[in-house]
């Protein structure tokens, strides 16, 4: 597809895409074109799998805004929380192989985590969003957060904000040193570590990138401010545009005491925000992740095929173990095992709400699996949205798939 293409409604429309795409999931690749044609897109990438059958593989647009420098096939750019979903499967894999229970405490592996009253926290909990630490009780920089150990020692050592399984609160940048070091203690490797080796090795996907990944990544870039170019719709919150949560929101962006401003903000990521190199080399195990949408693709693929955790445990993992008002978030999240199930915060179609699975990340990113389905789709920009999660640009792609597999 070269910089004009006909969509399949028949207009033409100038776009930077290209790629392939199976005519059967033409409506994907127009969902796509759409978002470029309305401004809603700098750079990006899309990627869908129907059962192993690779059925969308498209990008396009500007990789570098400063530079120009256009988005290519194996452009990498930062995930975020979409790396939530591979720290949970590594720390399920080792459940899987009995190095640890995950509804047995966390101070069988952990001793130190007990302190302040943790000591009935279970593994689930820590993957479910139900620990009570949302965020570090001190400011930490980047530099700090290249280590896990210590960041984990940080949390094992501090109070939780609500009593551990009587709550669910996003755990937005602590989940990745709290999950992750099941990982660490009970392999002895980190979270990138352990995923390049058991189960990413041939993927375009890294937590902690070389030099040379990062040079050729796509460069993060904030939205700019003003009305939003689809008439303001990427700031609605849900499918209803819960008038409630439109007040709160505001309100605790603004405070920057607020639990949600504590959990997002803290470890600051320095110089270039999510562009910034020690961020990017470090592999934060919560939001760390850079990868390509073909290859984040091919690991919900290979998940759902049941070729990295077996179908019982991934089955076990998807089951929903919290829903509701998420006392970080202030709206509705649902979560199993590290996967986010629908909700307003992860949004997808009628068709999907049993079965699909995934995670979101800032900025608009999304992975999503679907074994019953069988598909999997992953979808990377780098113009942010203004949400932590559930953007709409996603969630029209994700609808467009299903859309097509009828």
């Amino acid at each position: 597809m070269g910089p004009f293409s006909t969509s399949g409604s028949g207009h033409v429309a100038q776009t930077a895409v290209q790629g392939q795409c199976d005519p059967a999931f033409a409506a994907v690749r127009d969902v796509f074109e759409q978002h470029f044609a309305d401004g809603l897109e700098l750079g990006a990438a899309v990627a869908v799998y129907a059962g192993d059958r690779k059925v969308v593989d498209l990008w396009g647009g500007v990789a570098d805004r400063r530079t120009g420098r256009a988005w290519r096939a194996d452009t990498p750019c930062f995930a975020f929380s979409c790396t939530k979903a591979l720290t949970a499967t590594a720390a399920l894999l080792l459940a899987e192989r009995g190095a640890y229970d995950v509804d047995g405490p966390v101070t069988a592996w952990w001793p130190e985590f007990g302190a302040h009253g943790k000591e009935r926290t279970t593994a689930a909990h820590l993957l479910s969003h139900q620990a009570g630490l949302p965020a570090f009780a001190r400011p930490v920089t980047a530099e700090e957060a290249a280590d896990p150990a210590a960041m984990a020692a940080e949390l094992a050592a501090q109070e939780p904000e609500w009593t551990p399984g009587e709550g669910h609160g996003y755990h937005a940048l602590t989940y990745g040193w709290l999950a992750g070091e099941i990982v660490r203690r009970l392999s002895g490797r980190t979270v990138g570590a352990f995923v390049k080796e058991e189960f990413a090795g041939g993927l375009d996907l890294w937590i902690g990138a070389p030099d040379d990944v990062i040079e050729r990544g796509a460069r993060m870039t904030a939205r700019r401010r003003g009305p939003a170019p689809d008439g303001g719709r990427r700031a609605a919150p849900g499918p209803a545009g819960d008038a409630l949560l439109l007040e709160r929101l505001p309100k605790a962006a603004a405070d920057p005491a607020s639990r949600l401003n504590r959990a997002v903000g803290n470890p600051h990521p320095g110089k270039g925000g999510f562009n910034n190199p020690v961020v990017l080399r470090a592999g934060w195990p919560g939001a760390g992740m850079m990868t390509t949408a073909a290859g984040m693709a091919a690991f919900y693929r290979d998940l759902a095929a049941g070729r990295i955790l077996r179908p019982d445990t991934l089955r076990e993992a998807v089951r929903t173990r919290v829903q509701g008002p998420d006392l970080t978030m202030l709206q509705e999240t649902a979560f199993g095992l590290g996967f986010m199930r629908p909700a307003s915060s992860f949004r997808v179609p009628a068709a999907a709400r049993a079965s699909a699975f995934g995670h979101g990340g800032a900025g608009g990113s999304i992975g999503l699996g679907d074994a019953e389905a069988g598909l999997a789709l992953a979808y990377l920009p780098n113009l942010m949205g203004d949400g932590l999660v559930g953007d709409l640009r996603a969630a029209r792609l994700v609808e467009a798939a299903y859309r097509c597999l009828g």
